[in-house]
């Protein structure tokens, strides 16, 4: 009988557990169910002898307590007694006991319901852990599907670097794609350069300027190499048109407005990001609205909007009323709606690095949605990975020090009638150089002090007369006729008559130099304040130079053009119109 069937598990006999295996001669717990329960008779043989010795089949007593024998405990085992091995004969004191032994097995501790319930809720939570992984990978593959991206072939570095500044050209496009804007002027338009902002990170993520190219603005466009479906294509460029037409014209990608860019600025674009009217909309629903302000009422029949005077919550069709307008700020002109997407880019930013967004997770889920479904970039950034790496570098920037500011123009002077505007070169040149060198347009009083202090290194010391200086100019700038040009503005405009056009240098070189001999330090330091040189442009060799040696100018990649300062200001031009994006301002 079982202990089950007698309920007594405690009188089970722990020696019914022990078999001697006859393969290795060593005695064994017994763990499987093979045995057979022993028969009746064993069982009323086992039952009788169970409160005192035991009785063999044999009738002859035993007891638990002799040391080895045929009936007693066996030595190789403590406390047990031995079995016979399977097919042995009856010896004293064995028989139906050990056949009954057989039938008989030690009931499995039951788990302690603490320790049940523990491995339950182990199980149930590694179940959750699996399949809110599976559920993230999906999504994160989702939101990958969402991204639409353009092969620019080759316009941009090749990829933004975490220890260099961070170029990157934001489009917005005036394409009527999407529901609901088919009502916005030509359907059917492959889309132009609408706003454009260049928006520059600093190396060491302090500062970021911001700059709008207005669309109505003169330029020339460079010849585009192009990925078709048909293969590479090369577009031709064109000479004295809209900048908005760098896009959606004669089958021209966002690589060809980047091209553009970097021929007006001499800034290379890393990547672009493009977005079009539901971008607008599906963004400034996701995080809640952006908050503008008016300084009066407006009531603009063609944008269609409609606000009183003070501050409102704007998003959706309101929010794309809001930039697209012309003719409720300023003048109505598009340098005037410029300054109202500032302002209104401006407060989209602080509500997005704001606390009521970065902590809502609904909110964080459906940015990422529209973002994902309203941003067209290039392949370099094609991916949710990339797009998170460069939004942590973005993100390291106060929005104090994000200043946007508008490339100097002014209008266009061949134009009776003016609808277009030209870059304003004495103001715009010293902006783009302050952008290389990553002078913010907010923390001004510091670079000024390293500016100054660069300046009076370099003005220490007696200066020769300019037509004392003797320099040969070599062109390492990549620029064709640099050392020309700054060879005639030199002898025409400056008075240094002993210089002379060496051509090209024997490689590229990033920045401009000035090699010198001591004895030449004079004439060293009249050529640097004549050309804007930076300090570090002085390379002193260590001996003398002859007589009539002259000192070695090579023009580097930093060269704007005869007459234009190497060194960048400390400080924008005066006209240079600036926002701050964590200041808000009403749209007059």
């Amino acid at each position: 009988m079982d202990a089950h069937s007698r309920g007594r598990a405690d009188d089970i006999d722990p020696a019914d557990q022990w078999v001697l295996n006859p393969q290795t001669g060593n005695y064994e717990l017994r763990l499987d169910q093979s045995a057979g329960q022993p028969d009746a008779s064993a069982r009323s043989s086992r039952s009788t002898g169970r409160r005192g010795a035991t009785t063999s089949r044999t009738g002859t007593p035993r007891t638990s307590s002799a040391p080895g024998g045929a009936g007693g405990r066996t030595a190789g085992v403590p406390g047990q007694r031995r079995r016979r091995s399977p097919g042995a004969p009856d010896g004293p004191g064995r028989g139906g006991a050990s056949a009954a032994a057989a039938g008989r097995r030690k009931r499995k501790p039951q788990k302690s319901r603490k320790k049940k319930a523990l491995m339950w809720t182990s199980g149930v939570t590694a179940g959750v852990v699996v399949a809110l992984a599976i559920t993230a990978f999906a999504y994160y593959e989702h939101l990958n599907g969402n991204i639409s991206t353009v092969d620019i072939a080759g316009a941009g570095s090749g990829g933004f670097k975490k220890d260099q500044a961070i170029n990157i050209l934001v489009i917005g496009t005036d394409k009527r794609t999407g529901d609901g804007n088919g009502g916005y002027g030509d359907k059917d338009s492959a889309g132009h350069a609408d706003t454009t902002i260049l928006f520059h990170v600093s190396k060491d993520r302090t500062n970021a300027t911001a700059m709008s190219i207005p669309r109505d603005l003169k330029t020339d466009i460079p010849d585009c190499e192009t990925k078709t479906p048909d293969g590479t294509k090369v577009i031709p460029g064109e000479q004295d048109v809209r900048f908005n037409t760098s896009l959606g014209q004669a089958g021209r990608d966002p690589g060809c407005t980047m091209r553009t860019v970097k021929q007006l600025t001499g800034l290379t674009v890393d990547h672009f990001m493009m977005a079009d009217f539901n971008a607008v909309k599906t963004l400034t629903t996701a995080i809640g609205g952006v908050e503008v302000c008016v300084a009066k009422d407006v009531d603009d029949k063609q944008s269609k909007l409609k606000l009183t005077k003070g501050k409102h919550v704007i998003q959706g069709e309101d929010a794309l009323a809001f930039v697209r307008t012309r003719h409720a700020f300023g003048n109505e002109s598009d340098l005037d709606r410029i300054k109202t997407q500032q302002q209104f880019l401006s407060s989209m930013i602080r509500k997005m690095k704001s606390s009521e967004t970065l902590t809502s997770p609904s909110k964080l889920v459906d940015l990422a949605e529209a973002a994902t479904e309203a941003l067209t970039v290039d392949t370099g950034i094609g991916s949710i990975g990339k797009l998170q790496d460069l939004g942590s570098e973005l993100a390291k920037v106060n929005p104090k020090n994000i200043t946007f500011t508008t490339m100097p123009v002014k209008d266009n002077p061949a134009e009776a009638v003016k609808a277009t505007v030209v870059v304003d070169d004495p103001k715009a040149r010293p902006l783009f150089a302050m952008m290389r060198d990553d002078v913010s347009l907010t923390e001004v009083k510091k670079k000024e002090k390293d500016a100054k202090n660069a300046q009076a290194a370099l003005l220490k010391g007696a200066r020769a007369e300019a037509s004392e200086v003797r320099v040969d100019v070599y062109n390492g700038s990549g620029t064709t006729g640099a050392a020309q040009s700054t060879l005639n503005w030199l002898q025409n405009e400056q008075g240094v008559l002993k210089s002379a056009n060496r051509s090209n240098a024997p490689e590229n070189i990033a920045r401009t130099t000035l090699e010198f001999a001591p004895n030449q330090a004079d004439q060293a330091r009249k050529l640097a304040d004549l050309m804007g040189l930076p300090a570090a442009a002085l390379k002193q060799g260590a001996a003398d130079a002859g007589e009539l040696e002259p000192m070695k100018l090579t023009l580097g990649g930093d060269f704007e053009g005869a007459g234009v300062p190497i060194t960048p200001p400390a400080k924008a031009p005066e006209g240079v119109q600036k926002v701050v994006a964590d200041k808000q301002v009403c749209a007059e």
